[in-house]
């Protein structure tokens, strides 16, 4: 989990004037704009708050009272441009990723027609509408709430499409570390999707309606369920914190940067051609042994990570954007950022330059039969090439991470992510159509 920021948080808008006519119910396609459900209020978004001014909460058969859509429910991404989305935007509270491969005697032809089908159905969720075919209704009178549908192709697709002069050199599979405890069943695939929005059942209903358009072309290998705090949930935007309680990841590349597309994206005279404002995702299912992390005293998680837990501030002083003092002593002469501290060794400057916009969710399903929690971080990466970006990295924390006690990757993927598709064409179809 190297020590990058996440997206930056979402300041939410304002709440706006608790009355809201109803309107007419409309066929709402792609490109008509908003449709009755992305005007009218969002049940429950407000929630409940526990001991707020000293009051109980107990059972109620009352819903949540309806929260206009100028908060988490009109949040809107956009399905066309440059890149795709789920790639640049903050943190969503929701997430599913979902691996397929193809099914026998589906190729070239059959996986165009799913990418098809797929572009056209999130480009209609993504503007809050309905899937515009058999759709379930789960997503009923929900907004956007900034849905996110992204799409990747994995080392075996090539083959099993015939494309394999189109696969990039940067797919190779990643090498193997000794820090890895690999479910093979949940790791790669021919297809990827990541799906995230910041209400549950808006993701949901993108899952079920990506599973259900993958019809017999398809089928599931893998699914992973993330979440993420809600935007709006403090008082200020804030970096995310992870599972363990510390503040994850403080220096990501920004957007602002000036060498971010470099960093992040293929550029447009990249090669392979297809793969043009593209980039590649690492993800990793990485548990953490909370029980053993939380047995550790303050001091001693802060020493392991670098930073300190309350703010993120590093150890050798001043806020979360300070710059880490490497130098830095104490009185008795020892590093305040100790050698192996997982900030330490993850910074960029150590480690050739390399980088990666960090885009995670955390987990948890379930205990397990000792009691443990089976809980952790869906780490999802992005770089232009992943080995400049994610490999190096790794190896390095291979070496001597001192959060490396404290967790295990269990599951791998690596997935070339094209670039956005342009108004009138689906995701990938420069590859499968060129």
């Amino acid at each position: 989990m190297p020590d990058q920021s996440l997206p930056e948080a979402r300041t939410p808008a304002a709440p706006a004037a608790p009355a809201v006519p109803a309107v007419p119910e409309t066929a709402g396609a792609p490109g008509r704009g908003v449709s009755r459900r992305a005007l009218l209020g969002t049940a429950g978004a407000t929630g409940l708050v526990l001991g707020a001014a000293g009051g109980a909460v107990g059972y109620t058969a009352a819903p949540a009272r309806a929260t206009p859509l100028t908060s988490v429910g009109s949040g809107r991404a956009m399905f066309h441009g440059k890149h795709q989305p789920g790639i640049t935007e903050g943190l969503q509270a929701r997430g599913h990723l979902v691996a397929f491969d193809l099914t026998p005697g589906a190729g070239r032809k059959e996986a165009a027609a799913l990418l098809r089908r797929w572009s056209a159905t999130a480009e209609r969720l993504m503007a809050g509408e309905t899937t515009g075919h058999d759709d379930t209704g789960v997503a009923r009178d929900a907004g956007p709430s900034s849905l996110t549908v992204t799409f990747g192709f994995g080392h075996g697709f090539f083959g099993r499409t015939g494309l394999e002069k189109q696969r990039p050199g940067a797919l190779d599979p990643l090498p193997d570390f000794s820090s890895d405890r690999l479910d093979k069943r949940r790791s790669d695939g021919d297809l990827w999707v990541q799906i995230g929005a910041d209400d549950a059942l808006v993701a949901f209903h993108a899952l079920r309606a990506i599973q259900k358009d993958a019809g017999s072309a398809a089928r599931v290998r893998w699914q992973m369920n993330g979440f993420n705090r809600t935007p709006g949930a403090t008082a200020h935007p804030m970096t995310a914190r992870n599972l363990m309680g510390q503040v994850d990841g403080t220096r990501n590349p920004k957007p602002s940067d000036a060498d971010f597309d470099r960093r992040i994206f293929v550029p447009a005279s990249g090669e392979p051609a297809w793969m043009a404002n593209g980039s590649y995702a690492v993800v990793r299912r990485i548990r953490m042994l909370l029980d053993d992390w939380e047995k550790l005293s303050l001091p001693a998680q802060e020493a392991v990570i670098g930073r300190r837990k309350a703010d993120g501030a590093p150890l050798s002083g001043g806020g979360e954007t300070t710059p880490m003092d490497l130098e830095k002593a104490d009185a008795k002469g020892e590093y305040v950022v100790p050698l192996n501290a997982h900030a330490r060794i993850t910074r960029p400057d150590r480690n050739g330059g390399a980088a990666m916009l960090r885009r995670p969710f955390s987990y948890h399903d379930g205990i397990d039969a000792d009691g443990a929690p089976d809980a952790g971080l869906l780490f999802v990466c992005w770089q232009a090439d992943p080995l400049r970006g994610f490999v190096p990295v790794q190896r390095k924390l291979d070496r001597g991470d001192a959060l490396s006690t404290y967790i295990r990757h269990e599951a791998s993927g690596l997935f070339a992510v094209p670039g956005g598709a342009a108004d009138g064409e689906y995701v990938g179809q420069r590859l499968l159509e060129g």
